[in-house]
């Protein structure tokens, strides 16, 4: 009778313990969450209790500590004062009536306004990106400023880091940052580290994860920016990280792997724009404001035609910023866009976005990958085929074995943004993400001409095709649809 008793003590106990965690679930996740990724949290807790809290502990704010957001405000402050001087920009002949609401979102959002008289190019191919960012470190004369999620040194990228060397030869001042956790996996990190400080490199990691000296956030948060600025005269934005295309890894070379890249090169007064970014990050990681943020463009710089403007994002910001950039573009959209994104794993609104677009008559395009390197991501973006299929978006799968890692959007024939940022909900919420905004045909006619190489070379998915690809398949893609909500 006693071990009876004792056995209902036991399980009430467990009971209780566990109506607990739901409850004190239910009132700490949804602050500030969409409600999908507050019942993913709930369920998680309620069917793996101790799992369930100690990856909430470790992952469940997706913001960064008060001290760095701080950092952040103060930086939007100082480019908003600069901002005051430019004066206010007219569109040209080629912005949509719609642009100068889309602008005034990404200004408000983030702190950069809309600048005229840019240029722009795209560079496409691994050797000639990198051929052109060796020819404008050989030219600095007064910085470089050199931000990359992944930055390695190995056979490949070594003319760059060798043209870092001879810049701080000549006296040139090279900065570097790149992400810890980024970084930190891939081969030849360390010597990375070792050959930067012995160049005279002055380099620091973003977002560290080291609790042992005070530097902690949740670690999954990531500095996932590409971008570098020399002297106040070129630019650089795109998806290209500072390694090997086969990311140095014996498994993607034995498979013949190789990332596609897009790298854009800029001039005129947003160079400057993209410099205050990356300002911003060396202040946040070092308390050092570079005066380069104070620079402004001279009458020599402004010899473009372009419109651009730059479109940061990141949990330092209170609002999913290039999330509302992309649902601002689509919505506006009358003709055409194309989307290229490699991890492409949609929130509700951006997938209704989208849908929206193909069924009110845009000519709707994805641009994809045929294999991808993240299994999670991969799977759980496959669940949404389907539905863009039925709503009419055409989905072209980009060939094995290169990996598409481009992320651009183009609308009609005007507009076209493009950067770091994957549309998924990792770079929506978690990392820190550039976007250049660019209106202006002569720019966007180069991105056109780049998407019609990507759909000369890859295969349109058939609807009936995709529908028969199996029960199992379908399950482990929904399933890995579910886990993207634990955010």
């Amino acid at each position: 009778m006693f071990d009876l008793l004792s056995g209902f003590s036991g399980t009430g106990l467990l009971v209780g313990l566990e109506i607990a965690l739901i409850l004190v679930a239910l009132v700490i996740t949804p602050r500030n969450r969409p409600p999908s990724s507050a019942l993913a949290w709930v369920l998680l807790m309620a069917l793996i209790p101790l799992l369930g809290i100690v990856l909430f502990f470790l992952i469940g704010s997706p913001r960064l500590p008060q001290s760095r957001r701080e950092k952040q405000q103060n930086m939007d402050t100082l480019i908003e004062e600069a901002a005051r001087a430019v004066g206010p920009v007219r569109p040209g002949e080629d912005a949509p009536a719609w642009f100068p609401s889309v602008s005034t979102l990404v200004d408000r959002v983030g702190a950069m306004p809309l600048l005229q008289d840019n240029d722009a190019r795209m560079v496409m191919g691994f050797e000639e990106q990198l051929r052109t960012l060796v020819a404008a470190v050989d030219g600095a004369e007064r910085y470089v400023h050199s931000e990359f999620y992944i930055t390695i040194r190995d056979a490949t990228t070594e003319p760059f880091f060798a043209a870092l060397e001879k810049a701080v030869a000549r006296g040139v001042t090279v900065r570097l940052l790149l992400d810890h956790m980024g970084t930190r996996p891939y081969p030849g990190y360390r010597k990375t580290l070792k050959a930067l400080t012995a160049m005279g490199v002055v380099w620091h990691l973003m977002l560290p994860v080291q609790p042992l000296k005070g530097r902690w956030q949740r670690p999954d948060l990531r500095n996932h920016r590409k971008l570098m600025v020399v002297d106040g005269d070129v630019a650089y934005v795109g998806s290209l990280n500072m390694i090997d295309p086969s990311y140095d890894k014996r498994g993607n070379k034995r498979r013949g792997l190789q990332w596609v890249d897009e790298l854009c090169e800029v001039h005129g007064p947003v160079v400057h724009e993209v410099d205050a970014l990356f300002v911003t990050d060396w202040y946040c990681e070092t308390d050092e404001l570079l005066d380069s943020s104070r620079e402004q463009a001279s009458d020599a710089q402004r010899s473009g035609e372009l419109l651009a403007q730059v479109a940061p994002s990141g949990p330092a910001y209170d609002q999913e910023n290039n999330l509302a950039l992309f649902n601002s573009l689509l919505y506006h959209a009358e003709r055409r866009i194309s989307i290229t994104s490699p991890y492409f794993v949609p929130d509700e609104s951006l997938l209704a976005s989208i849908t929206t677009a193909a069924r009110r008559g845009v000519d709707l395009e994805l641009f994809v990958g045929e294999i991808g390197d993240q299994f999670m991501v991969f799977h759980a973006q496959h669940s949404y085929y389907s539905e863009l299929l039925a709503a009419g978006v055409k989905i072209y799968l980009y060939p094995k074995p290169h990996i598409l890692h481009s992320k651009h959007v183009s609308i009609d024939d005007q507009v076209a943004v493009i950067g770091s940022s994957n549309m998924d909900i990792r770079s929506f919420q978690l990392d820190l993400e550039v976007m250049l905004m660019v209106c202006g045909r002569t720019f966007v006619d180069q991105v056109k001409a780049v998407e019609d190489e990507y759909r000369r070379l890859s295969r349109r998915l058939d609807q009936g095709a995709w529908e028969q690809r199996g029960f199992w398949r379908s399950v482990i893609d929904n399933l890995m649809r579910l886990t993207s909500a634990v955010q």
